[in-house]
């Protein structure tokens, strides 16, 4: 068995296995193979529902990963397994992406932190506050 068959479409792989770290990497999750890595040894990954310690946590198709990722946290579902990192449209097709959506809320006007806020930072808010409402 050298995992070489034909592993890039959705259903194959059905019976097989791949290390956490490499299929993250595959699915164009993270920039690098360390960083991905270094996310699971952290203890941040979950397998369907279960903390992975390890990079080489076996995954297959099915399985419900839950991770950190930028400011949000991911959670997909394995559809396939992949034999190389390709390209973006081919990464999507290996998983479905069950994260729930969160509203975006614009930022809050900056201010720099020095001192008492003066007239201009003042009408920055309260033109914020007004945007908010409408």
């Amino acid at each position: 068995m050298n995992g070489r068959s034909a592993q890039g479409s959705p259903d194959a792989g059905a019976g097989q296995a791949m290390r956490a770290d490499k299929w993250l990497w595959h699915a164009r999750f993270f920039k690098t193979r360390g960083l991905a890595a270094k996310v699971i040894s952290s203890g941040h990954l979950r397998v369907n529902g279960d903390k992975a310690v390890k990079p080489a946590r076996s995954i297959a198709p099915g399985d419900v990963l839950t991770f950190p990722q930028a400011r949000r946290i991911r959670v997909v579902k394995i559809l396939a397994l992949s034999d190389r990192r390709g390209p973006a449209p081919e990464a999507q097709g290996l998983y479905e992406d069950l994260t729930p959506e969160t509203p975006v809320s614009p930022k809050n006007p900056a201010y720099d932190g020095k001192g008492r806020p003066g007239g201009k930072d003042r009408r920055k808010a309260r033109e914020f506050d007004r945007s908010q409402l409408e």
